[in-house]
């Protein structure tokens, strides 16, 4: 008698019957912190073309490869000069402790880039050790003041997360200490909620109204970055630029965050990587691209994904996940601990608990103690220096003396989804999915 085969349903797999059965005993959504977990197009589905005969490489020991960029250049007095390409995004103290604030700062200032504050306001440690820090202006106003504003390098107002575009963030109230909460003006303890809208606009008319106040407390000197999930990016691109912005910051669903509905973060917006074609389509139609900057986040991991991100039309990214990872984040030397919380190292994402075990995204006291901000910060420098070494090593296989030069010429990709949201060429055509072409062989 032949042995029947046992198939499981691709529909109700293990794990989502897990969900089923925790929902239904708990009565309650599932949250998390971290970006989405499900596989979607990204920056591995693109390869570089590098020079061959009809190319012209660049010797990587004689001949240089700048990283430079400049971020605010349209209105800004004082807009920021980096060394590099590659900023640290906004991630709250509350969010994370206080010594993981300050090795984002160390190691920000001394690979020669920024930082960001994130929700509950500018810590002190934060800003005397960030050289270069950028102050979020978000929905909930925690923390904010305008003599933080003032002491900021540049102001981001946050519209929308990739994680959760459309959606606030959480802060359960373990993770709310009387630190926190003197910083929030919130109550020890108690869960809060960020609200996911600005109170004070309803549309992009407000949104103008916002930028030039922010201009006016801080003398027209700091750049104003707006930052928006991936959702809508051509539309809100270009109403982030008819409002007043230097900068647009483009965050994809590959973002992390704090804490969020599950749901939310594997159900809602875009991958970065359908970001970035649309936001620069919209900058070159209103001649602004290169004139106000664009800085795409969401799942940048490596020097590759800088590259490509920059290929496509980008003129900085920012990593949030990647940074905690680089300072200690899920690390191996904890498993015993991760195991213990029902998980795995490289698994942890229940950062709203504030158990973690590295000392980075929890506010107890004797975790915190195990990180050491300086240590952590030489980590971050170092992480950012190979991820830019890996950016310059492509773009000279390229031919580039800048990493600006980089363009979607440079660029095929492997699979039609990806070369579709890329707007560049399926491997071995000149064939771009969606649009014209009547020549399909290279």
């Amino acid at each position: 008698m032949l042995e029947k085969k046992v198939i499981k349903s691709q529909t109700f797999t293990d794990t989502t019957n897990a969900e089923i059965r925790r929902a239904a005993k708990t009565g309650i959504y599932d949250i998390r912190g971290g970006g989405a977990k499900r596989r979607v197009p990204h920056f591995d589905d693109l390869l570089f073309l590098g020079a061959s005969i009809s190319r012209y490489p660049l010797e990587g020991y004689r001949e240089k490869c700048a990283t430079n960029v400049t971020l605010g250049t349209r209105f800004a007095k004082k807009p920021l000069r980096l060394d590099i390409p590659i900023t640290i995004a906004g991630m709250s103290f509350g969010a994370l402790s206080g010594p993981a604030k300050e090795a984002l700062g160390r190691g920000a200032t001394a690979a020669g880039t920024s930082t960001t504050t994130g929700d509950g306001g500018m810590t002190k440690e934060e800003r005397q050790h960030s050289k270069t820090l950028i102050y979020q202006y978000l929905p909930s106003r925690y923390g904010m003041n305008p003599d933080d504003l003032r002491k900021s390098d540049a102001i981001e107002v946050v519209i929308g997360q990739g994680a959760k575009p459309g959606g606030g963030g959480m802060l359960l109230g373990q993770k709310i200490s009387d630190r926190v909460a003197d910083m929030r003006n919130l109550p020890q303890g108690i869960d809060q909620r960020s609200a996911c809208r600005h109170p004070d606009w309803t549309g992009p008319d407000d949104l103008e109204i916002k930028i030039l106040e922010l201009r006016e407390i801080t003398k027209w000197e700091k750049p104003i970055f707006v930052k928006v999930g991936g959702a809508r990016p051509f539309f809100d691109t270009t109403l982030a630029v008819k409002a007043g912005a230097d900068v647009v910051v483009l965050d994809g669903m590959q973002g992390g965050t704090a804490a969020t509905q599950d749901v939310f973060i594997e159900h809602v917006g875009l991958p970065t990587l359908a970001c970035i074609s649309p936001a620069v389509e919209a900058l070159r139609e209103l001649g602004m691209h290169r004139k106000v900057q664009l800085i795409v986040s969401g799942g940048i991991r490596n020097g590759a994904d800088v590259a490509k991100a920059l290929a496509l039309g980008a003129d900085a990214v920012s990593i949030g996940t990647a940074a905690l990872i680089a300072i200690g984040d899920n690390d191996p030397k904890w498993e015993d601990e991760y195991n213990a919380l029902g998980t795995t190292a490289g698994a942890y994402d229940a950062w709203h608990e504030g158990n973690d075990p590295a000392g980075i995204t929890t506010q107890d006291p004797n975790l915190i103690k195990r990180l050491n901000p300086i240590t952590a910060g030489k980590l971050l420098s170092n992480y950012l220096k190979v991820m830019t070494l890996e950016a310059q090593t492509i773009a000279r296989a390229c031919g580039k003396s800048h990493l600006h030069n980089l363009e979607p010429e440079d660029l095929c990709a492997l699979t039609i989804e990806a070369a579709a949201m890329a707007g560049v060429p399926l491997a071995g055509t000149n064939w771009i999915p969606g649009r014209d072409n009547t020549n399909n062989i290279t």
